[in-house]
């Protein structure tokens, strides 16, 4: 089983976990999460209120930026370390361990939501194939568990403006941010 080079963020006091696929190449050389140049992810955060800048992992997660996320309770791992230039090539077996290794990881750190980035891992990964969008019915241990969309540029169809809305709602669910203002 392949490790990767882009470590978990998490740490105490962590409310919103967000469920990467899988590292790309890119965030495996840098080793940081969601690093490609273009990757929406970091706009979509900022533009929904998460951050109040807007972060660039493409060279690298800074010590600085991992605080930051941290202290405003924001976690972000994957269901699969293997990186991958797309993640259509994970097999649904690793999507499923994955999803076991994440009921563990939910359970140590407690999240209040637990945020799952693409639709169609989500099915395969938890066995739903019928899961729609938005937050679940079931619960992740404790946590509120929502899927939103995957912030990859090969998920066209999603907008900057669509990507914070849903992590908005996600966030709003943990208490990361607050409706105010």
């Amino acid at each position: 089983m392949h490790e990767s080079s882009v470590d978990d963020l998490i740490g105490p006091g962590c409310r919103l976990l967000f469920v990467g696929i899988n590292p790309g190449l890119w965030s495996e050389r840098v080793g940081a999460h969601f690093a490609r140049p273009g990757n929406r992810f970091w706009p979509a955060l900022y533009r929904a209120g998460i951050t109040d800048r807007l972060l660039d992992m493409s060279e690298g997660e800074s010590a600085a930026d991992r605080a930051y996320l941290i202290k405003r309770g924001i976690g972000i791992t994957n269901f699969v370390a293997r990186p991958s230039a797309r993640a259509d090539e994970l097999s649904r077996d690793e999507l499923r361990e994955g999803a076991e290794r994440l009921t563990r990881f939910v359970a140590e750190h407690r999240p209040a939501v637990v945020a799952c980035a693409g639709i169609t891992a989500y099915r395969a990964a938890f066995g739903r194939p019928r899961a729609k969008p938005g937050e679940q019915p079931e619960r992740l241990g404790e946590a509120r568990l929502w899927v939103v969309p995957n912030p990859s540029g090969l998920n066209a169809h999603e907008t900057p403006d669509s990507l914070a809305a849903a992590y908005r709602a996600a966030a709003l669910a943990a208490g990361v941010i607050t409706n105010r203002g």
